[in-house]
């Protein structure tokens, strides 16, 4: 469980060990992969957090979105992993450091939603893709409304973010094509006042529109 792996200490950031995880693999690794040979480039970094628990909000089209999330956000951000990686020796607490948390097949929204509220009680950023799937055109095709009903129970404001161009990482096979990616970062979002349907299905579809409108500006 996440809660056996965190020190549920209300906090306004992460643990210094991951920030300093973080910060290795995204300078030594990451961010010269993705500025290199993704060309990436990024619009409204000034507008995230640096503290303080925050839901990112995204479209998702490839197994590339969450690396590319977490570095575009500048901060450490917890993402859901399959529960097989964790049963890696050496991987598994290095990926636990990074901020992934296992969420058992079929056990699906309930655990993702457990485990992303454990991280925001700690401090962190937590990832979450709207549609809850990838799609092959990068669109958000049938948004769910996990990100409204955490940021909800945690009362965490929102970060809409657009991910372009990754749906052509892998349009040519299993081998990474060097395309252009343009990661675009939207206002910050009021969590709904309560749980109600009706406000989650608001603010979802707020998101949803504010990543869909900052997509359409392309590269």
């Amino acid at each position: 469980m996440v809660s056996e792996n965190l020190q549920l200490v209300k906090r306004d950031r992460e643990p210094v060990s991951s920030w300093a995880l973080y910060h290795l693999l995204k300078w030594s690794v990451i961010s010269p992969v993705l500025h290199s040979y993704f060309r990436v480039r990024i619009y409204g970094a000034e507008r995230v957090p640096k503290t303080g628990p925050l839901i990112v909000a995204s479209n998702h089209a490839s197994d590339f979105d969450p690396p590319i999330v977490a570095n575009c956000t500048g901060r450490p951000v917890a993402f859901m992993a399959k529960e097989e990686l964790f049963n890696v020796p050496l991987l598994a607490p290095a990926i636990r450091l990074y901020g992934a948390y296992p969420v058992k097949r079929g056990t699906g929204d309930r655990g993702a939603i457990r485990a992303a509220m454990d991280y925001l009680d700690a401090g962190w950023a937590a990832g979450v893709f709207i549609d809850g799937t990838r799609r092959p055109d990068g669109r958000i095709h049938n948004p769910k409304l996990g990100a409204a009903l955490i940021a909800a129970k945690t009362q965490t404001p929102l970060l809409p973010m657009s991910l372009w161009g990754t749906e052509q990482i892998f349009a040519k096979g299993k081998v990474p094509c060097p395309v252009s990616v343009t990661v675009r970062i939207g206002e910050l979002i009021d969590p709904p006042r309560s749980s109600n349907r009706a406000e989650l299905e608001a603010v979802t579809q707020r998101c949803t529109d504010a990543i869909h409108a900052l997509h359409a500006l392309g590269r």
